[in-house]
C-alpha cells in the first residue's frame, strides 16, 4: 500500500533517545542553563566593592551572597527532583528562569545586605536550581549513544559564560552602577524561559495518534463504505475512551516524587562518597588561587589571569573529554576514566603546592584546567550510566545535597586553615589528597564490589540437570496434546455437523424426486448417529 500502509507508521513501545534532531536545540538550552547556573555566582562577584562601599560591610558579608547561591543550586537538589517528577521538567524550568530573573530585578531596590541574600541570593539561586537540574535529565533522554559528548559539550557552557559574564558586569558596573548592573542581569536570565519552553518532553504521543489513524484505515479497507464503516470507526473510539475512562476511575498507585531506592544500588552508593570526598578539595584551590599569587609578589592583573587560564582551557577539555567517553571501547569503562580524572586533578594540586613563580603557576592552571574539564564533563556522564534515564531526576537531586554539605564544609575549612597556618601549600597538598583518595576509592570499589558482582557465575538450568526442568517440559507437554486434542475434537464436531447438514440436503433433494436410495449390506440406519449417513449417502451420491 505504500505510504498508507499502517504498518509504515507504527512506532515502538518505548520511545528511544533520538540522539540528534530536536536534541541539538535541548543541548543548546542546556548549554545556556549550565553556563547560568555555575558562572552567575562567581560573577557577580564583580559588584561586591560597590557593595560594600554602599552597605558599609566587609568583605565576607558581600561573599556570602555567592555562597547562598550555590548552597541553594546544591542543597534544594530533592526539591527540584520533586517538582519534576510531579509536574515535569517544561513547567519547573519556566518557574525557575522567572524566579532567578525576579531575584536579580528585586535585589537591585534592596536597601541592606540581609535583603540581598533573600533576593540574589536565595531566591535566584533557587530559581537556577530549578532550571539547572532538568535540563540535565532532558539531555539525558534525549541523547543515548552521543550522551558523553553531549554531556561534554553542555558542560562547556560554565566556563564559557564565566569569560563572558565577568567582563560585562564590569561594563555594567562602570555604566549603570550595580544596581542598574542587577536589573539588566535579571533581564539576562529571563533567556533560562527560553531554554525551559524549547525542552519537549520526549513521548510517545505520536505513537496514539498513529495507532487512532490505523483503526479508521483498517475500518475503511476491511468495510464497504458508507454507514457500516462509520459506525464501526465511532464503535472503536467509543471503546478506547471506555478504557481510558476505566483506567482513570481505577486507583492510580500513587507516584514516588522523590525515589529513595536507588540507595539499593551499589554504584550509586560508591559513586556518592567519592563524590563527597572530591568536592571537599575540588573547589579549594581555583578559589584561592588569586590571593596565593599576590601573596608571593604577582601583581594583580596577572594574579587574575590565572583564572582565565584555566577557564580557557576547561572551554575546550570538557567537550573532548566528552568526546573520548563517547568511543566504544572507552564508554563501557567510564567510571575508570572519571576516577583517572579526579586522580589527574588531584595530582596537580600536590605537585604545584611548592610552586612560588608566575611560570609555574601558569603550569599548574594549564593542567588544572585540562583534569577540571575532565571531571566536569564525566560527572553527570557516569550518573546517568549507573543509575538510568530513569531514576536519574531522583539521583541527581540526592548527590547534589551530599554536595551542598561538602561546599559548605571544604572551602571554608581551608580559609580557617589559610588564616591559623598562614601557609597556603598545606592546603594545597590537603586537596590534592582528598582528590586523590576519592579516586582511588571509585576506582577500586568499582572494580572489586561491582565488576567482580557481574563476573560471578550463575547456575544455568539445563533439561538434563535436576528433574525440575524435566518435569516443567513434560507438564507442558502434556498441555500442549491436551490442548491439541480439544483443538481437533471441536474442529472434528464441527466437520460432523455441517456432513450432516449436507447429507440432510442431499436427500430431502432425492427423495424430491422420488428416486430410493439402496442400503449398504450390513447397514442398519441408525437415528442421530453420524458416521453412518454421511458414508451411506456419499456412497449413493
Amino acid at each position: 500500500m505504500g505510504r498508507s500502509d499502517p504498518e509504515e507508521g507504527q512506532l515502538p513501545a518505548s520511545v528511544k533517545p533520538p540522539d540528534g534532531g530536536w536534541g541539538w536545540i535541548v543541548l543548546l538550552g542546556c548549554f545556556v542553563i549550565t553556563g547560568f547556573s555555575y558562572a552567575f555566582p562567581k560573577a557577580v562577584s564583580v559588584y561586591f566593592k560597590e557593595l560594600m562601599h554602599d552597605f558599609h560591610v566587609g568583605y565576607s558579608d558581600t561573599a556570602w551572597i555567592s555562597s547562598i547561591m550555590l548552597a541553594m543550586l546544591y542543597g534544594t537538589g530533592p526539591v527540584s527532583s520533586i517538582m519534576v517528577n510531579q509536574f515535569g521538567c517544561r513547567p519547573v524550568m519556566l518557574v525557575g528562569g522567572l524566579l532567578a530573573s525576579s531575584g536579580m530585578i528585586l535585589a537591585s531596590f534592596t536597601t541592606n545586605i540581609i535583603e540581598l541574600y533573600l533576593t540574589a541570593g536565595m531566591l535566584t539561586g533557587l530559581g537556577m536550581a530549578l532550571n539547572f537540574q532538568p535540563s540535565l535529565i532532558m539531555l539525558g533522554t534525549y541523547f543515548d549513544k552521543r550522551r558523553p559528548l553531549a554531556n561534554g559539550l553542555a558542560a562547556a557552557g560554565s566556563p564559557v559564560f564565566l569569560s563572558a559574564l565577568s567582563p560585562l558586569g564590569q561594563v555594567l558596573l562602570e555604566k549603570f552602577g550595580w544596581r542598574g548592573g542587577f536589573l539588566i542581569m535579571g533581564g539576562l536570565l529571563l533567556n533560562c524561559c527560553t531554554c525551559g519552553a524549547v525542552m519537549r518532553p520526549l513521548e510517545a504521543g505520536m505513537k496514539r495518534k498513529m495507532e487512532r489513524v490505523q483503526d479508521k484505515y483498517e475500518a475503511k479497507e476491511m468495510l464497504p463504505i458508507g454507514e457500516r464503516a462509520e459506525e464501526a470507526i465511532s464503535t472503536i473510539d467509543g471503546v478506547k475512551k471506555s478504557k481510558k475512562t476505566k483506567k482513570k476511575q481505577q486507583p492510580r498507585k500513587g507516584k514516588k516524587l522523590l525515589d529513595f531506592s536507588i540507595f539499593s544500588n551499589r554504584g550509586f552508593v560508591i559513586y556518592s562518597i567519592a563524590k563527597f570526598i572530591m568536592v571537599l578539595g575540588l573547589f579549594v584551590p581555583p578559589i584561592l588561587l588569586v590571593n596565593y599569587a599576590k601573596d608571593i609578589g604577582v601583581p594583580d592583573t596577572e594574579a587574575a589571569f590565572l583564572l582565565s587560564i584555566i577557564g580557557f582551557i576547561d572551554i575546550f577539555a570538557r567537550p573532548s573529554c566528552g568526546m573520548l567517553a563517547g568511543l566504544k571501547w572507552i564508554r563501557p569503562h567510564v567510571a575508570y576514566l572519571f576516577s583517572f580524572a579526579m586522580l589527574f586533578n588531584g595530582l596537580t594540586d600536590i605537585c604545584s603546592a611548592r610552586a612560588n613563580t608566575y611560570t609555574a603557576l601558569v603550569i599548574f592552571c594549564v593542567f588544572f584546567g585540562i583534569s577540571y574539564g575532565m571531571v566536569g564533563a564525566l560527572q553527570f556522564e557516569v550518573l546517568m550510566a549507573i543509575v538510568g534515564s530513569q531514576k536519574f531526576s531522583s539521583a541527581i537531586g540526592l548527590v547534589l545535597l551530599i554536595e551542598a554539605f561538602a561546599v559548605l564544609i571544604g572551602p571554608p575549612s581551608a580559609g580557617h586553615l589559610v588564616d591559623a597556618f598562614k601557609n597556603y601549600a598545606i592546603i594545597f597538598y590537603l586537596a590534592g589528597s582528598e582528590v586523590v583518595l576519592s579516586s582511588l576509592f571509585l576506582g577500586m570499589a568499582t572494580y572489586c564490589c561491582l565488576n567482580q558482582g557481574k563476573k560471578t557465575p550463575q547456575p544455568e538450568k539445563t533439561p538434563s540437570v535436576g528433574g525440575g526442568s524435566d518435569t516443567e517440559e513434560a507438564e507442558s507437554d502434556v498441555e500442549d496434546h491436551a490442548g491439541d486434542n480439544h483443538h481437533l475434537s471441536h474442529s472434528t464436531n464441527t466437520a460432523v455437523v455441517m456432513d450432516s447438514e449436507a447429507v440432510n440436503h442431499v436427500a430431502e433433494d432425492h427423495s424430491a424426486d422420488g428416486v430410493e436410495q439402496p442400503a449398504a449390506e450390513g447397514a442398519v440406519p441408525v437415528p442421530g448417529e453420524c458416521n453412518s449417513g454421511p458414508t451411506v449417502e456419499r456412497e449413493s451420491f
